[in-house]
């Protein structure tokens, strides 16, 4: 982890941040373990809730969690219906027409799992005659459709989880996502039936530069004080404690 040393002004944003509303925070309404998901009573839990409440904590913001469907997270913010995205939502050129993004707050591979009993490996050659699950409206989605269609079968869903589900009754040969959304499939008894086949390689046009708070174009003071509460759970370890109570290595700027 690297140390981070908080500006003057950085400091003063989070001293002088509370606002007369609440920053109404998208996060998809379609669960994404262990990122997040609703827990039995219906509350929201996981990595990136409990990111959010700390940087919310940390830039003295009073937020409040909207789910919101995927596919209509960024007109959501575009049309003012919430103010910002934590979603697992990478920072891509094609999104930044759009909207802005704040630093990063997490970056991991992206790769591709598939059936134990099956030869494959995560590039296009190694994935020519199987059927590739990916989700909707995804970087996931861009990618396969640019790397893999035409030898290989693009397979869209709503919803990772349902891609996983089609990947363990076996009416898929394999998946592509975020590295660690895939190693809690792999954990789980449905996980079982299969193996992580690598990494695909990087294409920062497609993929991103990390995973940031999205934004709408031209709010800086607002994208200031998520940049401030980001750097300050950073760099008093509130954010290494949360990491550590979802994952094995830590996840910032890799």
């Amino acid at each position: 982890m690297k140390s981070i040393l908080l500006t003057a002004s950085a400091l003063a944003l989070l001293a002088g941040a509370a606002a007369a509303d609440p920053v109404r925070i998208g996060i998809a309404s379609e669960p994404y373990p262990p990122f997040a998901a609703p827990d039995a009573a219906g509350n929201w839990v996981g990595w990136e809730v409990d990111i959010i409440n700390a940087v919310c904590e940390a830039a003295a913001m009073e937020c409040e969690i909207t789910p919101t469907a995927w596919d209509g997270i960024i007109p959501a913010l575009v049309s003012n219906r919430i103010d910002a995205i934590m979603a697992s939502m990478s920072i891509t050129d094609d999104r930044l027409q759009t909207i802005d993004f704040s630093d990063p707050y997490y970056n991991t591979p992206t790769v591709i799992v598939g059936q134990r009993d099956m030869e494959m490996d995560a590039s296009p050659e190694g994935m020519a005659g199987m059927v590739l699950g990916v989700q909707v409206s995804t970087v996931h989605q861009t990618y396969a459709q640019q790397y893999f269609e035409g030898e290989t079968e693009i397979r869209t869903y709503q919803t990772q989880d349902e891609a996983n589900q089609d990947l363990a009754s076996g009416r898929i040969d394999a998946t592509q996502a975020d590295s660690l959304a895939l190693d809690e499939f792999l954990s789980s008894d449905a996980g079982a039936c299969c193996e992580l086949k690598g990494a695909v390689a990087h294409d920062e046009a497609i993929l991103g530069s990390g995973v940031g708070v999205g934004l709408r174009k031209g709010d800086d003071a607002l994208r200031e004080q998520f940049n401030a509460g980001i750097a300050a759970i950073v760099a008093n370890g509130v954010y290494d404690e949360i990491t550590a109570r979802y994952f094995a290595t830590s996840i910032y700027g890799q």
